[in-house]
């Protein structure tokens, strides 16, 4: 009696657990110019999970680029909501706070300072969290090692190769340690070398940290390495395919499912 009981109310504490909330979501997203004339993204709804590493694929001018920026606050959307952790995200001062501790960028131009070093660069992500010189130093330094950029970190970024700038620019994303780490064509400019290696340490960094990892890219071989490939087509979402791996008790079998948005 005393265990059914036991097990009855295991089973009750199971069903009562609430699902994970989804990291950011974006409900009937749209971004319109020209007086609505040109649509950049038309009734967008996606949810990004903790965690998850999702490719956003589609031809140049789909709407990938708006996509994301729309899902970082560097643009806002004409209508729709975007939320972070459940919560809406109405304000640039909002949005500034999230990119400053939770949300990393990097960019297919690097956009990096060329009279500075990559630390200098890296430290640059870290003014104005109250670190002082010392530990904005040490941490940049030691971020740039874990990227594979020990020996260059002294080095202006306008002497390093394309693969070690973008490597400098990924350092800068992750320095503060986001939960969010977002990558907008990052091997678009680099030679096929660089792009296996860049490639490699994206994922690698995600595996190891946790974080959520969103790459964009017109690049099928890369975005098939991402367990969820998102397709956009003139600014509307036409596919959102995810493997899932699943171990049933007592199987151990797994289970790939694919779903179309």
């Amino acid at each position: 009696m005393l265990m059914a009981k036991a097990v009855a109310s295991a089973g009750s504490d199971q069903s009562s657990e609430k699902p994970a909330q989804p990291l950011i979501t974006l409900r009937a997203i749209s971004r319109l110019y020209d007086g609505g004339a040109i649509a950049a993204v038309r009734d967008i709804d996606l949810e990004i999970g903790v965690g998850d590493c999702v490719a956003i694929v589609g031809a140049s001018g789909s709407g990938k680029s708006s996509l994301v920026n729309l899902l970082c606050g560097i643009d806002y959307p004409t209508a729709g909501t975007v939320s972070w952790e459940g919560r809406p995200v109405h304000t640039r001062r909002n949005w500034s706070r999230l990119r400053r501790e939770s949300i990393g960028i990097v960019f297919q131009e690097f956009n990096l300072m060329p009279t500075l070093t990559a630390l200098e660069n890296v430290e640059l992500a870290l003014l104005g969290r109250g670190l002082s010189v010392g530990r904005r130093n040490a941490r940049a330094a030691a971020v740039l090692e874990r990227v594979g950029l020990k020996s260059r970190m002294h080095n202006l970024t306008t002497t390093l190769s394309g693969g070690e700038r973008q490597r400098v620019a990924i350092a800068r994303a992750i320095v503060h340690e986001p939960k969010l780490l977002l990558a907008d064509e990052p091997t678009g400019n680099l030679d096929s070398i660089s792009v296996a290696n860049v490639a490699d340490l994206l994922f690698r960094l995600r595996e190891k940290t946790g974080m959520t990892l969103i790459l964009v890219t017109h690049d099928d071989t890369l975005a098939a390495r991402c367990p969820r490939r998102v397709r956009i087509r003139d600014g509307v979402i036409v596919d959102d395919n995810r493997e899932v791996t699943a171990h049933a008790s007592g199987r151990g079998q797994a289970c790939h499912m694919s779903s179309a948005t």
